[in-house]
């Protein structure tokens, strides 16, 4: 009964990653039959290659500020909507609507809000008094817009996941919390949270495998720049491989990702999944 399931993982995953990790130690040129042993060359070329640690920092800050504000907003947004008040689907829908939107239709989207002359994000900071900014080609602000979208986009898939959790808490505990006086603040701090704890995690370890998959946004607003400053490692891997054809040092540097992503997600593990309080344990 599992065959069919392991045929299929084995053919797009795991023999992917093993022909991944044989392009790395061989020079392989896109389009051309020869191929060339090269050991560890391409990992060595890593360490002296300033473009790709420029690449793996800004994957890293996109991760680090995308994925507690993401779950903030998305806890904050399910607490909020965790009512049974008329009308509430529509709100539930209108802020999960973000999520349905194809990648590269919201990127564009998001390219005409910061567009410098005519944007509205620009013409409401211009009503305000504030400083117009070019955005999307300013290398200091490039890559906190995109974070903002990516906010935007994934804050409803969260919210979701986390509002079906929030369906589980008993409605007794908070009851007696507001018997006793507790403050909404502390009830979602010292109930909620710990209630809802392995949801949370689970969102922890999927956001932190959306942030490193991102690529759509980078391409369609920025193409890596201005001066490669939201160039992120799965861009990097799509310039080395089909710009610039050199898919064995496209697969050192993807070999890298996945040990990362695999050693973050170890962290978490490590971390996070201590503090997991499951019901009955």
């Amino acid at each position: 009964m599992l065959l069919p399931s392991l045929v299929f993982l084995a053919l797009f995953t795991y023999w992917p990653i093993l022909r991944s990790i044989w392009f790395s130690v061989h020079d392989v040129m896109l389009g051309s039959n020869e191929i060339f042993f090269l050991g560890l060359e391409n990992y060595t070329r890593l360490l002296g290659d300033g473009l790709f640690w420029k690449s793996f920092a800004n994957t890293a800050i996109y991760t680090v500020l995308t994925i507690p504000l993401s779950i903030l907003c998305a806890l904050l947004l399910a607490v909020a909507l965790d009512t049974r008040l008329r009308g509430m689907a529509i709100y539930r829908s209108a802020f999960f609507y973000p999520v349905m939107i194809p990648s590269v239709a919201a990127g564009m989207v998001w390219v005409f809000l910061y567009a410098p002359g005519y944007g509205p994000i620009n013409g409401a900071m211009a009503a305000l008094g504030l400083p117009r900014l070019e955005w999307l080609y300013d290398s200091a602000w490039a890559l906190p817009a995109i974070i903002v979208m990516s906010i935007w986009k994934y804050s409803g898939y969260f919210m979701l996941i986390l509002l079906a959790a929030l369906q589980l808490v008993p409605r007794d505990l908070y009851e007696a919390a507001r018997l006793d006086g507790v403050s909404p603040l502390r009830q979602l701090i010292h109930i909620t949270v710990p209630m809802i704890s392995p949801t949370l995690y689970f969102v922890v370890v999927i956001g932190v495998l959306h942030s490193y998959q991102i690529f759509d946004y980078v391409f369609v607003m920025t193409q890596g720049g201005p001066a490669d400053a939201t160039n992120v490692l799965t861009y990097y891997i799509y310039q080395n491989a089909f710009q610039f054809q050199d898919i064995g040092y496209a697969a050192a540097v993807a070999n890298c990702l996945l040990l990362f992503i695999i050693g973050l997600i170890g962290l978490v593990s490590l971390t996070l999944g201590r503090r997991v309080h499951y019901l009955g344990k």
